[in-house]
């Protein structure tokens, strides 16, 4: 019965190492997947990810968007790659954001006034960090039906867009009200944007 404690110990700490590895393991890659051809495999499980920010009715252009409805956009990034940036302020190659437009409404079950989202999802946007794989460093991709996407061509507005106003490595941090704060400590976000 000397042993006792000792196994006893050595039991709970092989559970214990047990019980983090399946808590490792589950986590989710940072890096994005592609196809053969280079197309981005779409994730799926993309609404489990880090929530971190909502927009309703937002443009970036001075002229009126012409919509005749209201556009509610959810922006999620992946897990492994927010630890990352609480610790560093930056983004890590792999990152990937996904901006979720669903319509919004006005009137609908006790609903009164203000907007809500609804079911109905426009084609979900993507922005991608690597460096390896893209010129600039980032890409974008449109998903529509959750098939593989090819990469948006080089030369679409949102780069240039991004690359001008973007106050986190052409990210829209400004608009995220929990990642803002971290990249002003670590000294990445740029104000002037």
């Amino acid at each position: 019965m000397k042993y006792g404690p000792i196994l006893i110990g050595a039991a709970t700490l092989i559970v214990a190492g047990f019980g983090a590895a399946a808590y490792t393991n589950s986590l989710p890659e940072a890096a994005a997947r592609y196809t053969a051809s280079g197309d981005l495999i779409f994730p799926k499980d993309y609404r489990e990810w880090v929530f971190l920010t909502s927009g309703v009715n937002m443009t970036y252009s001075e002229q009126a968007s012409g919509m005749n409805h209201d556009m509610v956009d959810n922006v999620f990034v992946d897990p492994v790659s927010w630890q990352a940036f609480k610790k560093t302020g930056k983004w890590p190659e792999g990152t990937m954001l996904i901006k979720e437009p669903r319509m919004g409404a006005h009137e609908g079950s006790i609903s009164k006034g203000g907007t809500f989202q609804t079911e109905e999802v426009f084609g979900l946007e993507v922005h991608v960090k690597d460096s390896k794989r893209f010129k600039d460093g980032w890409a974008f991709f449109v998903h529509s039906d959750g098939q593989p996407a090819q990469m948006i061509p080089g030369d679409a507005e949102c780069y240039s867009c991004h690359k001008a106003s973007g106050a986190v490595d052409t990210t829209f941090v400004q608009f995220y009200p929990t990642a803002k704060p971290v990249a002003v400590k670590a000294g990445t976000f740029d104000a002037a944007k």
